[in-house]
């Protein structure tokens, strides 16, 4: 194997690490601000919870999307590139 092939293997790996580290950071801080604000909002006004509920499941569903991507993303630097 030459060095050019090891350093484009090693740089294949740490650009989908990255990815991936980044790429999760955004939705766990969202999803978490999400949830947190949905759970104050019900004990709040316990009436409204099954709106909320559903709303916050909907939005987590949605941010959640962005991990996803970045895991598509890391598969692709990893295996197509």
């Amino acid at each position: 194997m030459e060095m050019a092939e090891a350093l484009a293997i090693i740089g294949k790996a740490l650009g989908a690490g990255l990815c991936m580290g980044i790429g999760a950071i955004g939705p766990a801080l969202g999803e978490g601000n999400a949830v947190s604000k949905a759970l104050e909002g019900m004990a709040r006004q316990p009436e409204s919870a099954d709106t909320l509920r559903t709303n916050m499941i909907v939005g987590c569903a949605v941010t959640e999307t962005t991990g996803i991507y970045s895991l598509l993303i890391a598969i692709l630097i990893l295996f197509a590139l």
